[in-house]
């Protein structure tokens, strides 16, 4: 078997890819599709953290959304990623991969609170952990959970699952002569205005502790194996 390049992980993934494509909620395809895309990563022994969001259930920016108070919406937010998380878990269990999620708000009747030497220590023993709540503070993103989290658990690098393969100077859903960045650095990332590759506190975060992104398209079966194994994929942010 391949080695694979990394130890340990932290994997974002937004609330959207738990649904079905242009849907709201769970559908369980998506979600045995995501826990069949973890379970390859794990054959190679590789110890895997992950942050989810609650796109797919809540969304801050949404019109319906910025009618309630700013911190308001920003905990439902963190309530649906814990619906979120529960139904990976449960994704991944099936398959036989031990899992503990831990939130950020303590609900200790469906989860761990967040503890930092626990959920290395869960890593350690080959456990799947899958943080929910975000950082348990408004006005921040599930982007900065995941740099935040990437750093306190000594990830070694940060994949952010998204739509498309890579970070383009523009849309590529809407510009087809968008140019693909194979390599970007921090800076230039942040300084990217028509495409927000993360939001800017979670670049920095990456950036002042040198933590390494890959960028890439999570419906491309096998693309976290591919890139964990050393293949190249998607886009790299470093400095």
């Amino acid at each position: 078997m391949t080695e694979a390049h990394y130890k340990r992980i932290l994997l974002k993934l937004g609330g959207e890819s738990l649904s079905g494509k242009g849907q709201a909620g769970i559908d369980p395809k998506a979600v045995e599709y995501l826990a069949d895309e973890i379970e390859s990563v794990k054959a190679h022994g590789v110890e895997i953290a992950i942050v989810i969001g609650g796109g797919n259930f809540w969304r801050g920016n949404d019109p319906y959304a910025r009618s309630i108070e700013r911190a308001t919406a920003d905990y439902m937010g963190m309530l649906a990623t814990v619906m979120n998380a529960l139904a990976l878990q449960d994704g991944l269990e099936k398959r036989g991969l031990v899992t503990r999620v831990q939130t950020a708000i303590e609900m200790r009747a469906v989860a761990e609170p967040y503890i930092r030497r626990r959920a290395i220590r869960h890593l350690e023993k080959g456990r799947v952990v899958i943080f929910a709540g975000g950082t348990g503070n408004p006005f921040f993103t599930t982007d900065t959970a995941g740099a935040l989290r990437a750093k306190e658990i000594d990830a070694e690098i940060f994949f952010k699952a998204t739509k498309v393969d890579g970070v383009y100077d523009k849309d590529p859903l809407k510009f087809s002569d968008a140019k693909k960045f194979e390599k970007i650095s921090y800076n230039d990332a942040i300084l990217m205005e028509q495409v927000q590759v993360m939001d800017n506190t979670a670049l920095t975060i990456c950036m002042d502790n040198r933590l390494p992104v890959i960028v890439f398209d999570l419906s491309t079966p096998r693309s976290i194996e591919r890139a964990v194994l050393g293949e190249s994929i998607g886009t790299v942010i470093t400095k």
